[in-house]
């Protein structure tokens, strides 16, 4: 599914939760900052997909999806950093897994 459709469904389904989850009240209790991430995340969101199926077109899929999976390993990794978060020796292991994965699939 092309990145626009797909990012357009998305906000359509959330939208869909607030309206038919009763929660359109509560839109207004929303900070301006919240609604600057949450534009900038959609955009990014949007951006990121555009770039995917780009680097599809242009390499072979079984070395741009690793690379893909490894914003699960950097996710896990900025969150350690920036939220002081404290993963479990689970998530640990599992990221370990994915990296080391993803290593051998683009090698």
């Amino acid at each position: 599914m092309p990145p626009p459709i797909r990012t357009t469904i998305t906000l359509l389904l959330a939208w869909g939760v607030v309206i038919f989850g009763c929660h359109i009240s509560e839109v207004k209790d929303v900070s301006r900052n919240t609604w600057v991430f949450l534009i900038l995340s959609g955009l990014s969101t949007g951006l990121s997909w555009l770039f995917y199926f780009k680097a599809i077109q242009l390499g072979d899929v079984s070395r741009v999806a690793p690379i893909d999976k490894l914003s699960v390993v950097i996710t896990i990794l900025l969150a350690f950093l920036f939220l002081h978060e404290q993963p479990s020796l689970k998530v640990v292991i599992g990221a370990v897994l994915i990296a080391t994965g993803s290593i051998f699939m683009i090698l």
